[in-house]
């Protein structure tokens, strides 16, 4: 009889709360999904998890969610999570989402107790990253000191006295690429120096160490904004800080240099006459029978030559994406 009124109770909290899951940790008090619960799981002196419909729940239990619950958990847990703070989303990577729930629960960092640093100091941070190396593609261990206050990052070789890179900030971002740097702490870094685009490959074999790296470099690039625009608002500049690609690879370009910086293309609405097709302009002809895709724009047209059909169709969805959803 209590297995099935508790049940109904439960439910009932969870639909009251707004929330989907079907999961839970009853030492917390908070509602959670599916695969925050297997890191819930690895927690087992600040967590509990249980099923909501699978597992019995004892009176006692009903209350603790009652009087507590993921709003309650939210206003002490993240009290005072800083503005440059990345709050990991359902796509994200593991190793981000594990660690935006180890810094809340197990950790404490953002308390109401805490004292929270200031950008500048936030974003200066020394340590060893395993570096992918151009030629053999081996990683190796090199050493990364970034400078909010100087405003730059550096990384050093072994056998070099000075700074085998120093990047600017102003350029700086990061994401992390799982998949393409086949380590599941793997973070790209990407500048631009000479007017070239460039990448780090790296990481580091403590989840928690990568992701302090992450949002150290997002403090850097917010100390950066708050400077260099003072007058935009902040919720304006908290997506520029750092941002992950939509899509990124090559693509053959023809016709004349770009006037643009660093051969960037602004992409705007359909509506604004932006469009994406799959064939050349008219009067365009090509020696090379590959797969293109034609950018129209209002001033010009821009050809991309891809390596095959199933990059084509690639680079098309990515860019429809980007022009429908503006």
């Amino acid at each position: 009889m209590d297995y099935d009124r508790n049940k109904v109770l439960l439910l009932e909290l969870q639909r009251a709360a707004g929330t989907g899951p079907e999961w839970a940790s009853c030492k917390l008090g908070i509602f959670i999904c599916l695969t925050c619960s297997g890191i819930h799981r690895n927690l087992p002196e600040i967590s509990r998890v249980k099923s909501l419909r699978l597992d019995f729940w004892e009176s006692s239990l009903i209350e603790f969610m009652r009087n507590h619950g993921n709003l309650w958990a939210k206003a002490k847990y993240e009290a005072k999570v800083p503005p440059y703070y990345y709050i990991p989303k359902s796509r994200d990577c593991m190793v981000l989402r594990e660690q935006w729930i180890r810094a809340k629960y197990e950790r404490g960092e953002f308390l109401d107790t805490r004292v929270c640093q200031d950008p500048c100091s936030a974003g200066s941070r020394e340590g060893c990253l395993w570096k992918r190396g151009k030629v053999h593609r081996q990683f190796q261990k090199r050493q990364f000191v970034l400078s909010a206050r100087e405003g730059v990052m550096k990384y050093y070789c072994k056998e070099s006295k000075g700074p085998k890179a120093v990047i600017s900030i102003g350029t700086l971002n990061a994401m992390f690429q799982v998949e393409k740097i086949g380590h599941s702490h793997g973070l790209q870094i990407t500048y631009i120096t000479d007017g070239q685009i460039r990448n780090l490959f790296v990481y580091h074999e403590s989840g928690k160490e990568i992701v302090d790296w992450f949002n150290a470099i997002r403090a850097a690039r917010y100390h950066y904004l708050r400077i260099t625009f003072p007058n935009v608002p902040e919720p304006e500049l908290i997506p520029r800080i750092t941002r992950n690609f939509v899509k990124e690879g090559y693509m053959e370009k023809t016709g004349p240099k770009d006037a643009f910086a660093q051969g960037q293309v602004y992409i705007g609405r359909r509506d604004e006459g932006y469009e994406v097709r799959g064939d050349l302009p008219q009067k365009v002809c090509m020696k090379k029978k590959k797969p293109v895709i034609t950018l129209v724009t209002p001033v010009r047209e821009f050809v991309f030559i891809c390596e095959n059909d199933r990059k084509q169709k690639e680079w098309m969805d990515a860019l429809n994406g980007v022009i429908t959803q503006l």
